[in-house]
C-alpha cells in the first residue's frame, strides 16, 4: 500500500502516536496520562492512573466527550463507600465500574459496597507502549497496563487492559482481560460507563440502541423519559426536571447482527456525525442508557455490561451474578468507532438504519 507521506516525513508524531505526561496543577495533579492521536481527526487522553480510563476525546474540533464539574482528580482508591465515589467520578469519554459491583451503595452478608465499584480509583501498571512504525508500513499502535483490584483475605481482581488504535483510522478498541487472582470464588460486575457530550450530544442527536428498551423501575408510574409515546431516544434541550439528582436510565436488551455483534451509539445529524459501538453481545449481555440532562450538566450515557447497574446484592439474588474461580479469567472487548458523514457516507448510513 501507498501512504501520501512516504519519504516525506521523518517522524511518526508527525502524523500521530501515544504521548505519555504527568498533570502538574490542580486536583490530578501528579496523575499520569497518555495521549492517544490517531492522525484521522480523532484524539483523547488516557488516565493512566484512574483505572486507564479515558477523559477528553476529539474528532476534530469537535468534543465527543462530557467533562463532569470535578474533572481529572488523583486516585482515592478509599473512596469506596456510599457515594464517596461522586467525588471522584470526572465522566471522561470512559470510565469504568466494576469490578466486583455496578450500581449504587449498598450492604448485606457479603459486606459492604460504595456506588459502582473500586476500579476507576486503581492506579495502572504501565507494562507496553507500542508506537506505530511508518517506515515499515507498520500502522498500529497501542498501550497496555495491569489494574490490582486486591485485598487480603478478600476477592483479588486483576484487569489486564489494552487500548490501541491504527494511524489514520478513527477508532479505538479496549481489549481487557479480568483475571482472579485470590483463592477462592470472586464475583465479577462490569459495566463501561460512556459519558457523551455536547456538541456531539445536543437537540435532535439520536441515540442509536435497537432491541427492547425498559426503564430501571418499570411497574412504577414515576417515568419521565421512558415512557410509552414519548421520543426518549432523541436528546433534549437541557430540562429543570433533571437539575441536582435528576436522572433517569433504562435498560436494554440490544438487538445482534449473525455475529452476536451489538452495534449502538449516537448520530448528530447537524453535524453529519455518529459514534460507532460494537461488542460482543456473549460478553456483554447487558445495555444502560443513562439520560441527565440537567443544566451545566448535560449527558448521556450509553453503558455495556457483564449486568445493568442494580448492584451484587439484587444480582446475586436474581442468579445473574457471575462468578470467577481462583485463576480463571474472561475477556471483553469494545471497539468505539468516529464516523464522518463527509467522508464515510455509507457506512453512517447502514449504522443509523
Amino acid at each position: 500500500m501507498t501512504y501520501p507521506w512516504k519519504d516525506k516525513i521523518s517522524n511518526h508524531k508527525q502524523l500521530g502516536g501515544i504521548e505519555t505526561s504527568t498533570l502538574d496543577n490542580g486536583a490530578g495533579r501528579g496523575v499520569r496520562i497518555a495521549w492517544m492521536d490517531t492522525g484521522a481527526g480523532f484524539r483523547y487522553k488516557i488516565v493512566l492512573d484512574r483505572g486507564m480510563d479515558i477523559a477528553e476525546a476529539f474528532y476534530q474540533e469537535k468534543s465527543l466527550a462530557w467533562i463532569s464539574h470535578a474533572g481529572i482528580t488523583s486516585p482515592q482508591p478509599l473512596s469506596d463507600q456510599g457515594l464517596h465515589w461522586l467525588r471522584t467520578f470526572g465522566g471522561g469519554l470512559l470510565t469504568t465500574c466494576g469490578l466486583d459491583h455496578v450500581g449504587g451503595p449498598e450492604q448485606d452478608e457479603f459486606g459492604s459496597r460504595g456506588i459502582h465499584g473500586k476500579i476507576s480509583n486503581q492506579i495502572a501498571e504501565i507494562t507496553s507502549i507500542v508506537q506505530p512504525d511508518i517506515h515499515s508500513g507498520q500502522l498500529d499502535m497501542s498501550i497496555s497496563g495491569i489494574i490490582r483490584q486486591h485485598v487480603i483475605f478478600g476477592p483479588c481482581l486483576t484487569l489486564k487492559r489494552t487500548i490501541s488504535g491504527r494511524l489514520g483510522e478513527a477508532f479505538l478498541k479496549i481489549e481487557d482481560e479480568i483475571i482472579n487472582e485470590g483463592n477462592t470464588d470472586a464475583p465479577l460486575m462490569l459495566l463501561y460507563h460512556f459519558n457523551f457530550g455536547w456538541p456531539l450530544v445536543n437537540e435532535g442527536t439520536k441515540i442509536v440502541a435497537n432491541g427492547t428498551w425498559k426503564y430501571r423501575f418499570e411497574g412504577t408510574q414515576d417515568a419521565l423519559i421512558f415512557k410509552e409515546g414519548n421520543d426518549y431516544k432523541t436528546c433534549p434541550a437541557p430540562l429543570d426536571i433533571h437539575l441536582g439528582g435528576g436522572e433517569e436510565v433504562a435498560f436494554i436488551d440490544a438487538a445482534t447482527d449473525a455475529q452476536h455483534q451489538v452495534a449502538c451509539g449516537l448520530y448528530n445529524e447537524q453535524l453529519g456525525l455518529g459514534v460507532k459501538m460494537s461488542y460482543d453481545k456473549r460478553e456483554l449481555p447487558s445495555l444502560t442508557n443513562w439520560q441527565h440532562w440537567g443544566k451545566d450538566e448535560y449527558v448521556t450515557g450509553i453503558e455495556p455490561g457483564t449486568n445493568p447497574p442494580i448492584g451484587q446484592k439484587a444480582a446475586r439474588e436474581e442468579g445473574s451474578l457471575v462468578f470467577l474461580a481462583p485463576r480463571a479469567k474472561k475477556r471483553f472487548s469494545v471497539t468505539l468507532e468516529v464516523i464522518d458523514q463527509q467522508k464515510q457516507p455509507e457506512k453512517l448510513t447502514n449504522f443509523i438504519q
